[in-house]
C-alpha cells in the first residue's frame, strides 16, 4: 500500500478507536446498573419487584432482538437529536450504545445471579442494607464474570462500528468498503482484515487477563 492509504488505514484505526471506547464506556454505565437491577428486583431477591423486573426485562429483550442495522437506521432522528448529525464517528457511537447497553445487561446480570446466596443470606441475617449487599456482596464477587461479559461487548462493538461505516459511521469498515469494495483495491480490503483480527485479540487477551486477576484476588480473599 501507499503511504497515503496508511495514513487513511491509521485515521480509520483512530475513529474505530473512538467509536468502540466511547460505545463501550457509556454502554457499561448503562448496562451495568440495568442488569443490577434486573437482578435484585428478581423472584424471591431484596428487591423484588415484579412488574419493574418484566418492563426492563421486555424492553432489554425488545433492544437485543432488533438487528443492528436495522437498530441503526431506525433511531437515526434520536441521533440527528442527540449529536446534530447522522453521519461520521460521533453519530455511530449513538447505535452502538443502544444495542449494547442491553448486551451488557444481560451478561452483568447472568454474573451477578452466579454469587453464592449462602453469601447474600449471610449479609441481610447481619442486617446490611440492599445497597450495601450490592456494593459489598455482588459487584466484588461478580466482577470477574462481569469483566469477561464487558470484553465479549467491546470485541461485538468492534464488529458493529464496521457495520456502521457501511452507512457513512466512518471507522475501518468505511474504509473497507470506500477502497476495497467500490475501488476494488483487495490490499486495503486485506488490510483492514487484518488490523480488525489484531484489535480483537489485543481486546480479548486484555479482557482475559483483568478478569483472571479480580478471579484471583478474590481467590485470596476467600482464603
Amino acid at each position: 500500500m501507499s503511504p497515503a492509504l496508511i495514513g487513511l488505514l491509521l485515521d480509520a484505526l483512530q475513529e474505530t478507536l473512538f467509536m468502540v471506547g466511547i460505545s463501550a464506556v457509556l454502554a457499561s454505565l448503562a448496562g451495568v446498573p440495568l442488569g443490577i437491577v434486573l437482578v435484585v428486583t428478581g423472584t424471591g431477591h431484596i428487591l423484588e419487584n415484579k412488574p419493574i423486573n418484566r418492563i426492563l426485562g421486555a424492553v432489554v429483550n425488545a433492544t437485543r432482538s432488533t438487528p443492528f442495522i436495522i437498530l441503526l437506521i431506525a433511531i437515526i432522528p434520536l441521533t440527528r437529536v442527540i449529536v446534530g448529525t447522522s453521519i461520521g464517528t460521533a453519530a455511530a457511537t449513538v447505535p452502538l450504545t443502544i444495542a449494547a447497553a442491553p448486551f451488557v445487561a444481560r451478561l452483568a446480570e447472568a454474573s451477578l445471579r452466579e454469587v453464592d446466596a449462602g453469601l447474600i443470606e449471610a449479609a441481610v441475617a447481619m442486617g446490611a442494607s440492599p445497597w450495601q449487599i450490592v456494593a459489598k456482596v455482588l459487584l466484588p464477587e461478580a466482577w470477574p464474570g462481569i469483566v469477561a461479559g464487558l470484553t465479549i461487548t467491546v470485541v461485538s462493538l468492534i464488529g458493529y462500528s464496521a457495520m456502521a461505516g457501511a452507512v457513512g459511521g466512518g471507522g475501518l469498515g468505511d474504509l473497507g468498503i470506500r477502497y476495497g469494495y467500490q475501488r476494488f483495491q483487495p490490499e486495503v480490503m486485506a488490510a483492514v482484515v487484518v488490523v480488525l483480527i489484531v484489535l480483537v485479540q489485543a481486546v480479548q487477551s486484555v479482557g482475559d487477563l483483568i478478569a483472571r486477576k479480580l478471579n484471583k484476588k478474590i481467590t485470596r480473599g476467600a482464603a
